[in-house]
């Protein structure tokens, strides 16, 4: 499911066919669509919306243009982010959910893309089972962020324009 906070072409229609400051991709794997209803002793209270409305006020206060992606499918996930490569997005920030511990695939298609990459998780995946202390995508990402709920969206989208 694609949900952008506000296209390239609605940037530009507002702003009189000139896009602003920096294009990011925020992309979110299996399962954060259920953000509010699933674990919510683990993941939170706050919804899928939230966040969505919470990126894009943080693209209206940095005056930049913030998509993102969300799907359960691998797939998409990788085409995605091969579709980046030719879009013009300057920065991604990717919470791969469970694909982060196995996905080389979606590892591959990350390390393929020479912009920016933060991985971020709502949990703190250090505390948790096992197999989640595990990223095969972390890797190729210049910084991970874990354990910051929702505010961990905002941390990677700083950290992404700080470069």
């Amino acid at each position: 499911m694609w949900s952008p906070c506000r296209t390239a072409e609605q940037e530009k229609e507002r702003y009189g066919g000139k896009v602003r400051g920096m294009k990011i991709l925020v992309i979110n794997g299996p399962n954060l669509n259920f953000l509010g209803i699933r674990e919510k002793s683990v993941y939170g209270t706050q919804n899928y919306d939230d966040l969505l409305q919470m990126i894009a006020k943080k693209g209206e206060e940095e005056n930049c243009v913030i998509e993102v992606f969300q799907s359960n499918h691998e797939g998409a996930i990788i085409d995605r982010i091969q579709d980046s490569y030719f879009d013009g997005t300057e920065g991604i920030v990717i919470n791969p959910g469970a694909f982060t511990h196995y996905s080389y695939a979606i590892r591959d298609a990350l390390a393929s893309i020479t912009v920016p990459k933060v991985e971020i998780h709502i949990s703190d995946i250090t505390q948790r089972e096992e197999f989640r202390k595990v990223s095969v995508t972390a890797p190729v990402c210049d910084r991970q962020i874990y354990g910051q709920g929702l505010d961990g969206y905002l941390q990677a989208i700083d950290f992404i324009l700080s470069r």
